[in-house]
């Protein structure tokens, strides 16, 4: 990484937040904005997607995980060819400036209840692909420069640019969705990834002098290799296989308590507008919970309690959430233990899982992570979202689906332990 140290205003106030050395400020910063506006860009516009799933109804809704889950894995050799051919200095910007362009397409079809039952279910799928894919591409880029070291001290700054940017994109879709409507939304929503573009420029910038992760210069070539090399590379390392398995018992957690919002919010709401406000309120109580935890304790926790901490204390915390929601069966109770698990989530669990793609190697990085990040947590949606939609026929009450929980968030704690005391063993042993 680069030398030059500072020691001005920029870096009294990133020292007050976080332990960021002088010569990682410049790349901090710029990762702290890039993922501010990724993040910002998306949570305005995910309102419209909950709503959507409340116009179109649970049923339609759980069949449209099928196409994510299609989607999700086509993306991957796609991305791979792109990430093997084409400069990343093109490529990501790229991307952002394609996300911009067709969310503005979307904005202008969104003209209408009518328009929006027509054109809602492609909106759906591709928000629901684009925003892990999005998120998994920058933090696979950090994970080339930065050592493992590093990101148990920079991850959770960095990371509540993004919660920021989380935090006040539903603020403001709250506040104007009744005045600019949908569609309105939507345009905002874009100009947040037409600023990434900047900020992913700058980045690039500062890492074109930057020492990489593992100790060589960093460069903008291509890849390189094969484009479906993702598969094999997780297939072939249990440690890689482990994760997967923690991000398929995410996914079953996240769509238990998903379609039960989705059913508990549509009985309590009849107007649309209302409803994406509540979807809205929800994201403003996370996000603010989760950017104060983020500067202030991920770290710390990441520091002296290791990486199993982060990925364990969600899953243990909602063992007592489902249980609470099956005995007391309310809306809010529902809803505390969806602030929990996204908090958490945000806060703990999404960080933990960066940090334990730093010890592999750099292709892994780009397309065992993408192809975790992306098709293995989307299939597994689909998968468990037709298996909670036939609980459903068969008689199972939403207290029933809470005991399910349960069991879920066991298995997914005991893998989050197994897998974090990996990591935390091998840390020490190289440290």
């Amino acid at each position: 990484m680069p030398t030059e140290s500072s020691s001005g205003p920029l870096q009294k106030l990133l020292n007050r937040v976080a332990k960021v050395e002088p010569q990682e400020s410049s790349a901090a910063t710029a990762a702290f904005l890039l993922l501010f506006c990724v993040l910002g860009g998306y949570f305005a516009v995910r309102p419209v997607r909950e709503t959507i799933g409340t116009v179109i109804g649970r049923d339609a809704t759980r069949d449209l995980w099928l196409w994510t889950a299609i989607f999700a894995l086509a993306i991957v050799p796609f991305y791979g060819w792109l990430v093997s051919k084409i400069r990343r200095s093109v490529l990501l910007p790229s991307i952002y400036g394609g996300t911009a362009i067709i969310i503005v397409g979307y904005a202008l079809a969104f003209r209408s209840e009518e328009q929006m039952r027509i054109f809602g279910s492609s909106f759906y799928v591709f928000i629901s692909v684009l925003n892990l894919l999005l998120v998994s591409i920058f933090w696979s880029f950090l994970l080339e420069m930065f050592s493992s070291e590093q990101t148990k001290r920079l991850f959770g700054f960095i990371a509540a640019g993004g919660t920021l940017g989380a935090f006040l994109g539903p603020i403001i879709t709250r506040l104007a969705v009744q005045s600019v409507g949908t569609s309105g939304i939507l345009m905002l929503g874009a100009a947040g990834f037409v600023l990434a573009i900047l900020f992913q420029r700058r980045l690039m910038k500062v890492a074109a002098g930057w020492t990489s992760s593992t100790g060589v210069q960093m460069d903008d070539r291509a890849l390189g290799g094969n484009p479906f090399a993702g598969f094999g590379l997780v297939a072939r390392s249990s440690y890689l296989l482990l994760i997967a398995l923690f991000v398929v018992l995410l996914s079953a957690v996240n769509t238990f308590l998903y379609f039960e919002q989705l059913k508990q919010v549509a009985e309590l709401y009849e107007d649309i507008e209302k409803r994406t406000e509540v979807f809205a309120s929800f994201d403003f109580i996370v996000q603010g919970l989760t950017m104060f935890t983020q500067l202030m304790l991920t770290g710390w926790i990441a520091k002296n309690f290791g990486v199993r901490a982060l990925l364990t204390i969600v899953p243990l915390t909602l063992v007592a959430g489902f249980l609470a929601m099956g005995i007391f069966g309310s809306f809010w109770s529902l809803a505390i233990a969806m602030v929990i698990r996204r908090w958490g989530e945000y806060a703990f669990v999404r960080p933990g899982r960066e940090m334990l793609m730093s010890r592999v190697d750099r292709e892994s990085k780009y397309k065992a992570k993408n192809l975790i990040d992306v098709p293995v947590y989307r299939t597994s949606d689909y998968l468990f979202a037709q298996a909670n939609k036939a609980l459903e026929k068969v008689g199972l009450t939403s207290a029933g689906a809470a005991f399910v929980g349960v069991g879920l968030a066991a298995a997914w704690f005991v893998t989050g332990w197994v897998l974090g005391r990996r990591f935390d063993r091998e840390s020490a042993n190289k440290g």
